[in-house]
């Protein structure tokens, strides 16, 4: 009897780390949409401070920034010194693309 609930606690611990280790981090997927950053084109134009707002949709949509960046509509705004300069003051630099 004693065998059998060995049994069974070391089958119960390989089935608790397989579920842990089968677990991984759950990312919510961003849609790419220039337009969730335009609480930060006040910011951008006229130099200043961004807003909390911004710089929330800033960090929401850094993985898209590259495609903004080539984007030939977007270039000219995103690739601006003021455009940079509020990702660097909301802590989300723009990558190197």
């Amino acid at each position: 009897m004693e065998m059998k609930m060995n049994m069974i606690g070391v089958a119960f611990c390989m089935v608790l780390v397989l579920l842990l280790s089968g677990m991984t981090q759950v990312s919510i997927a961003i849609t790419c949409d220039p337009l969730e950053l335009s609480a930060c084109a006040g910011a951008i134009t006229s130099s200043t401070a961004p807003s909390a707002t911004c710089c929330n949709k800033l960090k929401e949509q850094r993985s898209c920034l590259c495609q903004y960046v080539k984007d030939p509509n977007l270039q000219k705004l995103v690739n601006s010194p003021n455009a940079r300069n509020v990702g660097d003051i909301c802590g989300t630099p723009f990558p190197r693309c």
